[in-house]
């Protein structure tokens, strides 16, 4: 006789669907405690970091592509998201502190819709831990209201992980499946590496997981990558020489795509360092990398809670897409900056607030001993006061470049240049930003002319300048240039074209 095999008492899918749904109850209102922390962000922003801080060596780049100045040479690993982000206010603008506030505001908003989406995935103190935790580095502060790709990849891959959470529990969930196809698409119109390793964590998710193999989830992950990275395609062929090539001379630029363990320059760069290359650096403050040695630690207690809680899948989902995230700039490039790991940071603060959720619970009976109270307060309490050292002296770095950029554009001003006008040699790039020139490069990542072609160049009428470094002589054709040291940056000197570099060539 037929027996009809017994059904399981459990399915997968079932059991997914009868995992909790936290949306607004008893335990608060999602809009005021996240707006609240969203709210925090930006203001700390405004009144920490906002004020003196002026467009570094990137922003001058991105941002110039967009506010009518002349554009900075583009290279082979940039996108241009960031620059389509800015362009609104850039366009009528030249303001500095006009586009911190307006980056700022739009930064608490990004946290904001980010941590949003996980409200019915995640208890509120959850995501309020998490969102505070993150918005507390040093490095989510600073780069708040930068004009840089890497904190809008944080909130995009934080939004697209949650949707891609949503869409497997819930298929006719349609408002997750659109807000993953434009996650990833802004995270693929910033940097589009960083969206390949998002797509193939979650899309290797979706496959290993039988009961995540939706077509609309994998289509929307294929779908939102295409649809981001596609000006960075288009350019590729239109620009570069096309896409193979493009790749090969953005692996270039960064040093060649291999096997380098970078952990330790990470872990240096932590002391305030915005780029570490070469990461020769002393590690003078071990202190300002502690938290970084526990994350593992408080990641992998808080998946402990939150599998005892019956989450497990956001705890590691989440951990498993930051350590995807995170594999290339630990192991595959030989430089490090603390931005490149803000993706990362912002998946990993779920697990970490589970833990440190579980740290302030009470006990089944109401009661806490005095010293598990103060004890994770005064740990928490040190982490903060650590970031906020670090990023006192970063803002004071910025603050001391910016007034160098400032002086070096008053020095040449005062030598005659004038705008429209082009500035080569070292820091071109960021002093023509000041100068209110265009910047050219015959050798270095950002080449975009030959020698042969700089010399042309000084033979026209167009104003032109030269800086040089360490007292090494400017190219023949500008050495009877006047000239003057850059009293702010020891060892610089510029020489600028009299009356236009014509006038230079008849001296000679």
């Amino acid at each position: 006789m037929y027996v009809l095999p017994a059904a399981p008492s459990a399915p997968v899918t079932d059991r997914l669907k009868r995992l909790p749904d936290y949306g607004p109850g008893p335990a608060g209102h999602p809009l005021l405690h996240l707006g609240a922390v969203a709210a925090a962000y930006t203001m700390l922003q405004i009144f920490l970091v906002l004020p003196g801080t002026g467009l570094g060596w990137d922003e001058t780049v991105y941002v110039s592509q967009v506010d009518g100045s002349p554009a900075a040479f583009f290279s082979a690993p940039r996108a241009r998201g960031i620059s389509y982000l800015v362009a609104p206010l850039v366009a009528f603008t030249s303001s500095t502190t006009l586009l911190r506030v307006f980056l700022a505001v739009l930064s608490g908003a990004g946290l904001l819709v980010s941590l949003w989406v996980w409200r019915r995935l995640l208890p509120l103190p959850v995501l309020t831990w998490a969102g505070a935790l993150f918005a507390g580095l040093w490095i989510s502060l600073f780069y708040g209201p930068q004009a840089m790709p890497n904190l809008w990849c944080a909130f995009g891959s934080l939004t697209a992980v949650g949707c891609f959470l949503r869409c497997v529990r819930h298929p006719g969930d349609r408002r997750a499946a659109v807000g993953l196809v434009a996650s990833v698409g802004v995270v693929a119109l910033m940097r589009p590496p960083d969206a390949a390793w998002l797509v193939l964590a979650l899309g290797g998710a979706a496959v290993l997981v039988p009961a995540w193999r939706r077509v609309v989830v994998l289509g929307g992950l294929a779908g939102g990558a295409l649809l981001g990275a596609g000006p960075w395609i288009v350019e590729a062929f239109t620009t570069y020489g096309g896409l193979l090539t493009r790749l090969h001379r953005a692996s270039e630029i960064q040093g060649g795509m291999g096997w380098n363990i970078a952990i330790g320059d990470h872990v240096r760069s932590l002391q305030g360092r915005m780029l570490c290359r070469p990461c020769d650096m002393a590690w003078e403050e071990p202190q300002t990398a502690l938290w970084w040695f526990a994350l593992p630690l408080l990641a992998a207690g808080g998946i402990a809670s939150a599998v005892r809680a019956g989450r497990r899948d956001t705890a590691v989902l989440a951990a498993v897409t930051a350590t995807g995230l995170a594999l290339p700039y630990l192991f595959l490039m030989g430089y490090a900056a603390p931005r490149f790991l803000l993706p990362s940071y912002a998946l990993l603060a779920l697990p970490v607030a589970e833990c440190v959720r579980r740290a302030f619970a009470q006990r089944p009976d109401g009661r806490r001993p005095l010293v598990l109270i103060v004890l994770p307060a005064l740990l928490l309490g040190s982490h903060f006061g650590v970031q906020y050292q670090v990023l006192g002296s970063v803002l004071e770095r910025n603050h001391q470049v910016t007034k160098q950029m400032t002086e070096a554009a008053s020095t040449m001003h005062r030598l005659g240049l004038r705008p429209p006008c082009t500035l080569t040699g070292p820091l071109a790039v960021p002093m023509s930003h000041y100068a209110g020139c265009a910047s050219r490069q015959s050798h270095g990542h950002d080449i975009s002319i030959t020698g042969t072609g700089l010399r042309e160049l000084a033979r026209r009428d167009e104003p032109m300048a030269v800086t040089v470094r360490h007292y090494q002589r400017p190219p023949s054709w500008a050495r009877a240039w006047r000239s003057a040291p850059l009293k702010h940056l020891p060892g610089y000197r510029v020489y600028v074209a009299p009356a236009g570099a014509r006038g230079g060539a008849a001296q000679r």
